[in-house]
């Protein structure tokens, strides 16, 4: 494996100008193409020739679809396999399985249960690895959030973001983001599901202003954006638990009034109108979800680039 090889693991391992420089250049990828049949290659195909592995554990929508139509408008390929129609983990270990997959594509995107699972297949592996969701973190859409507030609010460093409900794995993508991209973050999460206490940690020693309250009021108080996501995520089995701890953590108008008067409200979606969020709120004004899942696909083509060279 080669010692300049890069990866897309998460924030915390990447330096703060390559983030940013992927931000910018999907920013300049979407603009490029706004014209264009969403089918259509980008004039200069950057890609071409290349191939990029999908593979699937956890059921997905917008990380399957971006990553496909991202690597076809760059002019490559992609080859989808999910975890049951292969020996990731079973018949065969992570590490020769990685060894293999690095003889015949270009790059790997593994939408995984275990980080660990991740971490282990891109350190055995020849090629890039791109982290598309673990039990860990979620960084590829972390790239499409800080693209939306840019593009709503204008840059990010010195902002205020809220993350409110469970301390999941998003919400740890935001905890890095902080420290990287130098915005204020404070999270409103129960004690019964606290964001990962050791992330908070790593970014407070970076310097990050990241704060962690039970109080969602406390937590979105004059916020420039308000993010939420869904109570119960895939693989979680105390769904009943989790409704009734996070009920209070819902953003409806009420909460969202406590914000900054034009405060954005995010939403990494699926959403389920009438739990964590309220109908007004994810359907109004102020709500960017759909521009958000949008992005993921501008910001997925940005990290290939990155991946690939580009920038």
């Amino acid at each position: 494996m080669s010692a300049n090889l890069r990866h897309f693991l998460d924030f915390k391992s990447l330096a703060s100008a390559d983030l940013r420089a992927m931000v910018d250049y999907a920013k300049v990828r979407k603009d490029a193409r706004r014209f264009s049949p969403k089918g259509a290659p980008d004039v200069d195909a950057p890609l071409a020739g290349r191939t990029l592995a999908m593979i699937f554990e956890k059921t997905s929508t917008r990380t399957r679809m971006s990553f496909d139509m991202g690597m076809r408008q760059l002019g490559g390929n992609t080859i989808v396999i999910n975890a049951g129609d292969m020996q990731l983990g079973k018949g065969e270990t992570i590490e020769d399985t990685a060894k293999v997959i690095s003889r015949y594509v270009d790059m790997v995107m593994i939408r995984a249960n275990s980080h660990a699972e991740v971490q282990a297949f891109a350190a055995a592996s020849d090629i890039p690895v791109i982290n598309g969701l673990t039990d860990y973190n979620h960084p590829c859409q972390l790239m499409a959030d800080i693209m939306v507030f840019e593009e709503h609010r204008g840059p990010i460093e010195g902002k205020h973001i809220a993350w409110v409900g469970d301390g999941n794995n998003v919400s740890t993508s935001w905890v890095e983001a902080a420290a990287k991209f130098s915005f204020k973050l404070t999270l409103g999460c129960p004690k019964d599901f606290a964001p990962n206490q050791e992330i908070l940690d790593w970014a407070v020693s970076e310097g990050a202003d990241v704060s962690w309250t039970t109080d969602p009021a406390e937590a979105v108080k004059n916020a420039d954006a308000v993010n939420a996501d869904t109570f119960v995520s895939m693989g979680d089995k105390d769904s009943a638990l989790r409704l009734k701890v996070l009920a209070p953590y819902q953003v409806n108008s009420q909460l969202m009034s406590l914000a900054a008067k034009d405060a954005l409200f995010m939403h990494c979606l699926p959403a389920y109108r009438g739990i964590e969020v309220s109908a007004d709120v994810i359907d109004g004004g102020a709500s960017v979800v759909f521009d958000e899942a949008e992005n993921r696909l501008h910001a997925q083509k940005a990290v290939l680039a990155w991946l690939g060279g580009l920038l």
